[in-house]
């Protein structure tokens, strides 16, 4: 008599955040590994196979197999390898897809093209901090310490909260836009609201905000370290994804800065 894998769900999440990775991921993998269940309640390599190509979309494909080889990972390391097989089911690759990364010139033109004071602060966060749209909707005026120079995110894609350093140009925009502003929330916007803004002045997305905040912070000497813990990134792979692009320029700069000295 099996017992079927779903009984180690619950611990696979908690081990999960205790690493401290995303909250968001590992809902996703369990509700992935739920429908596999479903289909298969002990499945072998081959029925997790005919599930995972059964999706009629590549990158749905992915995320299954993500789920599978996540959680065999993980019931292999406590030893209780649930899917033995796990590392002989592949991740299909994803053509990639050009990113769009916002620039210094964007920034530039967004603080020339917008007149509201909220407006040009928001645009100065998301350059200057690389905050998520959610997390940048979510800040309270209590968060943000203009004095010291930075702010509280309460609540991440991780469950975590971590402390963003916010540039001097960042604080006088932000302060700027409190002189007239009384309301508990810093913007009184919801995410879909930061997106919108942005559409209606034709600016980049909050997205391509935080890649570019990613790589102008590398190249101006920042530490990956430091991005990672201002980002909320709990390994360097996210780092590399914002920045893959960019990798060559980066490197160049990195070893001009050196043979300077």
């Amino acid at each position: 008599m099996f017992t079927m894998f779903t009984d180690a769900l619950s611990e696979f999440r908690a081990d999960w955040l205790l690493a401290g990775k995303a909250q968001s991921t590992i809902d996703g993998h369990l509700t992935l590994l739920r429908l596999l269940a479903q289909h298969d309640p002990d499945p072998d390599l081959p029925a997790a196979r005919r599930w995972a190509t059964s999706s009629p979309t590549l990158p749905m494909r992915r995320k299954r197999i993500q789920a599978v080889r996540a959680f065999g990972r993980w019931s292999e390391s406590i030893g209780d390898n649930d899917f033995p097989w796990w590392q002989r089911l592949p991740v299909p690759t994803e053509p990639e897809k050009p990113q769009p990364t916002a620039t210094l010139e964007d920034y530039n033109t967004a603080l020339t093209r917008l007149t509201r004071p909220r407006d040009k602060a928001i645009v100065a966060l998301l350059w200057g901090c690389g905050l998520r749209r959610a997390e940048l909707a979510r800040l309270a005026t209590t968060d943000v310490n203009l004095t010291d120079g930075f702010l509280i995110v309460r609540s991440s894609k991780t469950g975590q909260p971590r402390i963003v350093p916010v540039p001097p140009a960042a604080c006088r925009l932000v302060r700027r836009h409190l002189r007239t502003h009384t309301n508990e929330s810093l913007f009184g916007l919801q995410p879909g609201g930061v997106c919108l803004m942005l559409r209606r002045n034709r600016l980049p997305s909050a997205h391509a905000w935080r890649r570019g905040w990613a790589v102008h912070s590398l190249r101006s000497g920042i530490s990956e370290a430091s991005v990672r813990s201002a980002a909320g990134w709990s390994s360097g792979a996210m780092v590399a994804r914002y920045t893959k692009a960019m990798a060559a320029e980066l490197a160049l700069d990195e070893f001009q800065r050196a043979w300077a000295k």
